[in-house]
């Protein structure tokens, strides 16, 4: 489309992203500096340990500011969890017809969607990615702290959310845009010491496809079907999450 095209407005929400309220039927914790247990003070110190060891560059990430947000439009408190163990990859759903320089309104939408009409504290994702690779900054809190994000009901402890913008569900995602999951992926949960081709356990806050409490063993790098019966984030962008995984762990520089 030429630049004149106006953005797609959002999509419905999606079953896995709440109707009407925000997804936060996972645990919530407090951010990790403030007054961790025993238990959680070594695993920090093994994560800190295996960050070291493998780190990946953080990639350029547009501010909120640098994509127009309207601060006033959210809660003023941050939300964290006590780590970062997997990322889930998803598709807006808000088609492919906005150009690169249309991807802040689109994103600004979105935002609004979120927050306005259905009554989130913020937007749900922690990143997005347009379809020419720009990384954005989702919701707010610090892109390097474990915030917790609204998008895999059941799932959003513990986890980093991120959207591509569009829609890939007969259509193959541009090539830059798994460059950027990757290049992402890799520095988000490297700061975190975990291997993207690894896996993670996670406890199912509730779902449809897990029962709350459930223990699920899930890919460090999943999409956002792997943990809520969904079709998110369309077949085309999830076939390239196996290449996804693989640069990103080159990018932590293991072999």
């Amino acid at each position: 489309a030429g630049a004149s095209a106006s953005p797609a407005p959002p999509a419905a929400p999606d079953p896995g992203r709440g109707t009407g309220r925000e997804p936060a039927a996972d645990p919530v914790a407090q951010p990790p500096e403030a007054g961790a247990g025993a238990g959680e003070a070594v695993e920090a110190a093994e994560e800190a340990d295996a960050a070291a060891s493998y780190t990946a560059p953080k990639p350029k990430i547009v501010t909120r500011k640098g994509w127009g947000a309207d601060e006033s439009l959210r809660e003023s408190t941050f939300l964290y969890t006590s780590t970062v163990r997997a990322a889930f990859v998803h598709h807006s759903a808000t088609g492919n017809d906005y150009t690169c320089a249309q991807a802040p309104s689109v994103l600004r939408s979105i935002y609004r969607y979120h927050v306005s009409s259905l009554g989130w504290r913020d937007i749900g994702y922690n990143f997005a990615i347009d379809k020419c690779g720009n990384i954005y900054e989702g919701r707010a809190g610090g892109v390097a702290k474990p915030v917790q994000g609204a998008h895999t009901l059941g799932f959003n402890s513990q986890t980093t959310g991120i959207a591509v913008l569009g829609t890939f569900t007969s259509s193959a995602p541009p090539a830059a845009v798994a460059t950027a999951a990757a290049k992402l992926t890799a520095w988000k949960l490297g700061l975190y010491g975990r291997d993207p081709r690894g896996t993670a356990t996670l406890t199912s806050g509730g779902g449809n496809l897990y029962k709350k409490g459930t223990q699920a063993k899930l890919k460090a790098v999943s999409g956002h079907r792997d943990g809520y019966a969904t079709e998110c984030p369309g077949e085309k962008l999830y076939q390239k999450l196996g290449a996804i995984r693989t640069a990103a762990a080159g990018h932590q520089g293991r072999s």
